[in-house]
């Protein structure tokens, strides 16, 4: 079991969910996020004074999937999120040592669904 967390830009949330509903992935959990990378964030001026915006607005997904779906998983969100700019986001695979159906009290791969 794997649970995959994407940090990707706010505009292409819709692309991402279509690439994963394609890919048949429909359990997720999405957040807005703030954060910086590469891009660092920008200034701008607002009612004649200049500020520094380094927090940019993201959305987070993290999805848990059984090992035998992580490959397509990620390759749906970098279909959806991929623009070719600074920005476009990251993907964090990481090992899931247990997950639990409180609903039915399942376990493990058979709780991921």
């Amino acid at each position: 079991m794997k649970m995959i967390i994407a940090v990707i830009q706010p505009e292409k949330l819709d692309d991402v969910k279509d690439a994963l509903f394609n890919a048949e992935i429909c359990k997720m959990t999405v957040s807005r996020v703030r954060g910086c990378g590469t891009q660092m964030g920008f200034t701008e001026h607002y009612r004649g004074q200049v500020r520094s915006v380094n927090l940019l607005e993201k959305i987070r997904i993290e999805i848990a999937v059984n090992d035998k779906f992580v490959n397509e998983t990620v390759q749906a969100i970098v279909k959806g999120a991929k623009s070719g700019s600074i920005g476009d986001g990251k993907i964090f695979v990481m090992p899931m040592d247990e997950c639990i159906r409180i609903r039915t009290d399942e376990t493990g791969d058979d709780a991921i669904g």
